[in-house]
């Protein structure tokens, strides 16, 4: 291990172009970037991405469907739950799950409860498999999950790319949930400030790719070496040295998904 190397906490590898896709995988040594957590949409996603991670052990899958989509049907549910049990030894852990948020934006009237009974299902699932859950949960609908997450006594789960209240935010550091940090750090003084309230412990970095970010990495397409500048920009806000920064995102990266 090199005294830069990384781990992408979240990404959706499957969403690429299949150039782009091996063009990041060619590079990623280049980088020193270690592995990909790369997350799914829905049961396609989920097979495309086992497919990939048995092409690359560098890619390590997890499951699940994205909550900014219409739901699925109760079959198409039940489908992607028995994929999940049947391929849970080759996922790390179930995601990208979650609420609504930017859909309820554009149709207030969507109604939630749904997505809120879906989430409640995968985070049942995620504790009878013993695997993390990567949650998509935002501002007004952090502190549901949170409210799911306690219920169910879990321990194991990482807001990815959040963005929340304050009092959301002590309560997911008095839980011990994890946080990833984007590019956006850069220019972004939500996330900024993010990183200055989170322990160094519990933060991890991550792409988001093929999303791509504003500032210096306008119309860069989203590659996993850009985390390198998160990390200078986390050590800058922390006060800490990049080295220790880099040893401790790793760590807690690597521990938290058991890779």
């Amino acid at each position: 291990m090199s005294k830069s190397s990384l781990i992408d906490s979240h990404v959706h590898l499957d969403l690429y172009t299949l150039a782009e896709r091996e063009k990041i995988l060619q590079e990623l040594e280049l980088y020193a970037v270690k592995s990909l957590i790369s997350v799914s949409f829905h049961l396609r996603s989920s097979q495309h991405n086992i497919e990939i991670a048995r092409e690359d052990a560098r890619v390590k899958p997890a499951a699940g469907f994205h909550p900014e989509q219409n739901l699925p049907g109760e079959k198409d549910i039940q489908l992607l739950m028995d994929f999940i049990e049947e391929h849970h030894q080759e996922l790390v852990a179930i995601g990208e799950v979650g609420l609504p948020y930017y859909k309820m934006k554009e149709n207030p009237s969507l109604p939630l409860a749904p997505y809120v009974e879906l989430l409640e299902r995968f985070i049942i699932h995620s504790k009878q498999l013993d695997k993390p859950i990567i949650l998509h949960g935002i501002y007004e609908h952090a502190p549901i999950i949170c409210d799911l997450l306690e219920k169910h006594s879990i321990e194991k789960a990482h807001f990815h790319w959040f963005k929340g209240d304050k009092d959301t935010t002590e309560r997911m550091i008095d839980n011990g949930y994890m946080v990833s940090i984007t590019p956006d750090v850069l220019y972004e003084e939500e996330i900024q400030e993010l990183v200055r309230i989170y322990p160094i412990e519990g933060l991890m970095v991550e792409t988001d790719g093929p999303w791509r970010f504003e500032g210096v990495f306008l119309k860069r397409m989203t590659h996993p070496g850009l985390m390198h500048r998160s990390v200078e920009k986390i050590a800058e806000i922390k006060g800490l040295s990049e080295s220790t920064v880099y040893k401790q995102l790793f760590r807690n990266t690597k521990g938290f998904y058991k890779i």
